[in-house]
């Protein structure tokens, strides 16, 4: 039986503007925390891959485009780097200006939709050396930021996000050392956060202020929290991590308010933010037209082993669960638990209004795919293809039980830089010889892709 998806429904991938352009510090752009930490300690980057090395689409990007065109991608969601379109914060760069005027026409040329992020994880240093978003001031730099890029881009750019995954650079920045600065501070992560929403906030009131014919959200990295079991203590980690992984910004940017027991737990344990008075109306006043949801694994949890009120890290509040039951993706070690897309899906048709949403990114990162390179030259990704359909299985099922979902984003369209890891792991429809000037060539995966977008369904 033929799974056939709604009509116009977007089949695609996702990428972003620090994992694929390179030239990180040509061409007007000026440094990123990423850069400035590549400087200083090379040695935490994977075989010294620095942001210098990702992609090389900043020149490949309109042999990009009709590889888009001949995989059958109609849509692509890339973001644009903060220090490239103002490299001093309040300067535009005309380079900058019509390299993604180009790109995003190049795109649109080719029948493939432009989805245009504006934060993936790449914090000016300008800003940073003034405290980053640890200040109320990156709240009013990146509104400024946004306008700019809605006045640049609004003619060719229909659908708009302001961040991905805020949760991951609040994480990996504050609390586990995994980006720059790479503190480990619980309360300061929180103010993060809440900066981070109060940025996108302002990033939507500045959209709908400059915008007519467009639509704005936001892309979060969701999965509702599996128990251990149904024991008070297990249930109650669950809710703590729902609250302060999921609810924290979906609640806030769907229905316009942050969760009264979120509230409540971080008072609780000492962490509440520094907030003004107008914060609540402007939440209130500024939600988002669609959701994306990036789905790589489940969150397992268990009540903490060593509780502490306050606490000092999430581990006092939940732990992780290693279920005992679970399939394996060795080379990230992350867990593969297709049904929770469809769990995503009757979430946000139950609890989240039925917004429109997609499946933002969704893929499978594996080491040393040179393994698995055929006579032809191609590799032969089937674990990647399982990987995929798998998961499309429970988003059909989702999609048929009413949940408003409208597409699908695989990450990602040619393998790209991943911050520490640099090319460790590969997750692209196209692979990327770094020893031959980026050249691309073709994967199982991409062929497949290209099937299952011209049936619109498989």
């Amino acid at each position: 039986m033929t799974k056939t998806f709604p009509k116009n429904f977007l089949w695609g991938a996702a990428t972003s503007a620090p994992q694929t352009e390179g030239h990180s510090l040509l061409n007007g752009k000026s440094a990123s925390t990423w850069d400035y930490w590549f400087e200083i300690a090379p040695e935490k980057f994977n075989e010294n891959q620095g942001p210098k090395d990702t992609s090389n689409v900043y020149e490949m990007y309109r042999q990009d485009c009709q590889r888009m065109q001949d995989i059958g991608l109609n849509s692509l969601r890339t973001s644009i780097s903060w220090t490239r379109l103002l490299p001093d914060g309040k300067n535009l760069n005309q380079e900058a200006v019509k390299f993604y005027r180009d790109y995003f026409t190049c795109m649109l040329d080719h029948g493939v939709k432009p989805i245009i992020n504006l934060f993936h994880f790449d914090m000016p240093m300008w800003l940073m050396q003034k405290g980053g978003w640890e200040s109320r001031k990156a709240v009013d730099a990146f509104a400024f930021y946004a306008k700019t890029a809605f006045e640049q881009f609004g003619d060719l750019v229909k659908m708009w996000t302001t961040f991905n995954e805020p949760m991951v650079h609040v994480e990996c920045g504050y609390l586990y050392q995994f980006h720059y600065p790479a503190i480990v501070d619980f309360k300061k992560a929180v103010q993060v956060g809440y900066h981070t929403l109060m940025a996108h906030v302002c990033a939507v009131k500045a959209f709908r202020q400059t915008i007519t014919d467009g639509q704005i959200g936001i892309i979060l990295n969701i999965s509702p929290a599996y128990a251990r079991s149904d024991s008070p203590q297990d249930l109650a980690a669950k809710q703590a991590a729902d609250l302060l992984n999921t609810q924290s910004f979906l609640d806030p940017a769907v229905k316009g308010e942050i969760p009264q027991e979120l509230i409540d737990l971080v008072k609780l344990h000492e962490l509440t933010p520094q907030v003004l008075p107008e914060d609540k109306a402007l939440i209130k006043a500024y939600t988002v037209d669609f959701i994306g949801l990036n789905y790589y694994q489940p969150r397992r949890v268990k009540a903490p082993s060593q509780p502490l009120t306050p606490a000092k890290m999430p581990e006092n509040l939940y732990e992780p669960y290693d279920w005992p039951e679970k399939k394996i993706n060795p080379y990230r070690g992350w867990e593969i638990y297709p049904q929770a897309i469809y769990d995503v899906a009757i979430m946000m048709k139950e609890q989240y209004n039925n917004i429109p949403w997609y499946v933002s990114e969704n893929g499978m990162g594996v080491a040393d795919e040179e393994r698995f390179l055929n006579a032809d030259g191609m590799i032969e990704d089937d674990y990647r293809i399982e990987f995929m359909q798998d998961h499309l299985e429970y988003l059909y099922k989702g999609i048929q039980a009413g949940s408003n979902c409208f597409g699908y984003h695989s990450w990602t369209f040619v393998d790209c830089w991943s911050w520490l890891n640099g090319y460790r792991n590969r997750y692209g429809f196209y692979r990327v010889d770094l020893d031959n000037n980026f050249e691309r060539s073709i994967k199982k995966s991409g062929l497949w892709f290209k099937e299952v977008a011209h049936n619109n369904g498989f």
